[in-house]
């Protein structure tokens, strides 16, 4: 069967979308559906863009390029976290470099016009004794500070469905008080795919035995899904055993003050995301390569048995463990390129070397992550190969796919196309 992606308007392809299949090629390879993409997913809706730690101090501030646009998030002089567009009002030229700075005042290098950590406009020589500089403050950026993550919707009517996101996400990781978190490493990995499939490839682990041995000492597979009639009779009586030992551990999790349960907001809404505390394999820790917990001074509340906390939105994924946390977001760069950000946030105090040890730290999201992008870059060459028909999903550990596809080619009915 031939692809006739390039002949096809946008709205055709969504119309070819099977329930339960793969999207269709062009939806992962063409231009104008990237374009689309970007004006839908990452200008209308809130994605994430970083973590509150991102800025510890008043006067930091970091660069955060995504969807055309640049943006500033800072913390003012009274230690608020502000996000503005990175545009100067006189003539358009970009106020701050890309990366991380500390300032007292944010000047745009081009004409010296000059904006408090507030936005407003403080000074702005020779505009003469009628120019008014209330009016030419700093464009803020919609945002919301999730329990130390930032989402910021670049549209001035951003979906109204974030208040699940927040209310789930304050409650769920206070414990993690990432207010006191830093940034311990940051890796940044060009995928050599479309950002859709970077997003699949993490919502299902289906691929993590055969591909993922440093992560599959922590992560259990049964959590992710199987088939029942695949199991020999005592594959399945020790997955019986592991659902009721899941049962129970989520009910004394919850009973002790901690919201385990999973909770999904994946289909007919605005807001995606998904949230449940995982159990650790092995040791119980923590993700690192003998599923100890990396790093002696904890998080919060001090606690490392309380497993994974595990949060996702159409442009992140999360794991926060009682010794340290990894975020991860995503930023498309083209139809065929996806650029992966990765943190791992420790407590402000921990000293590498004294505290923990690096490769401990971050050696298992490290190799995880290459991995994906190989897996990422296959899958793309894939989807572009006239051979490409869209596949079954497995209704068993890719249900969460299926219910991605749906969900975006919902939001992009909702917005025209």
């Amino acid at each position: 069967m031939l692809d006739k992606s390039p002949f096809s308007t946008i709205s055709t392809l969504l119309d070819e979308r099977v329930e339960g299949r793969s999207l269709p090629a062009g939806l992962y390879t063409r231009e104008d559906v990237f374009q689309a993409d970007m004006d839908v997913f990452f200008r209308k809706h809130w994605i994430y863009v970083g973590p509150e730690c991102d800025v510890p101090e008043p006067g930091d501030a970091t660069v955060i390029d995504i969807a055309g646009s640049s943006l500033i998030m800072l913390r003012d002089d009274d230690g608020e976290v502000r996000v503005f567009h990175n545009v100067c009002r006189h003539r358009g030229a970009r106020i701050l470099d890309a990366g991380t700075t500390v300032v007292s005042k944010l000047v745009c290098p081009y004409h010296q016009w000059t904006y408090e950590l507030t936005g407003e406009l403080a000074y702005a020589p020779h505009m003469g004794k009628d120019f008014d500089k209330t009016c030419n403050s700093l464009k803020p950026v919609n945002f919301r500070n999730i329990g130390g993550l930032i989402h910021v919707c670049l549209s001035d009517d951003p979906p109204a469905d974030i208040a699940a996101l927040e209310a789930v996400g304050r409650e769920r990781l206070l414990p993690y008080d990432l207010k006191n978190t830093r940034v311990a490493h940051q890796t940044d990995l060009i995928e050599n795919g479309n950002w859709k499939l970077t997003m699949e490839n993490n919502r299902e682990c289906y691929h993590c035995s055969a591909n993922h041995p440093e992560l599959c000492v922590s992560f259990i597979d049964l959590d992710f899904g199987f088939d029942p009639e695949s199991l020999a009779p005592e594959d399945r009586e020790t997955a019986a055993r592991h659902e009721a030992m899941y049962a129970a551990k989520t009910a004394e999790w919850e009973a002790q003050g901690h919201p385990s349960a999973a909770i999904e907001q994946l289909t007919n809404c605005a807001t995606n995301f998904r949230t449940q505390r995982l159990i650790i394999s092995g040791a119980g820790e923590s993700q690192t390569p003998d599923a100890t917990a990396a790093v002696s001074k904890l998080l919060g509340i001090g606690r490392k048995d309380l497993g994974d906390m595990h949060l996702w939105g159409h442009n992140s994924w999360h794991h926060f463990m009682g010794d340290h946390i990894i975020t991860a977001m995503v930023i498309p760069l083209g139809p065929d390129k996806t650029l992966l950000r990765m943190k791992w946030l420790v407590h402000k105090d921990a000293v590498e070397g004294v505290d923990y040890d690096f490769d401990k730290l971050t050696s298992v999201w490290i190799a995880t992550n290459e991995q994906d992008g190989s897996l990422v870059e296959r899958s793309h060459a894939g989807v572009s190969d006239p051979a490409y028909v869209p596949g079954m999903y497995s209704p068993f550990t890719e249900t969460q796919l299926n219910w991605f596809a749906g969900w975006y080619v919902d939001r992009m009915r909702a917005h025209g196309y």
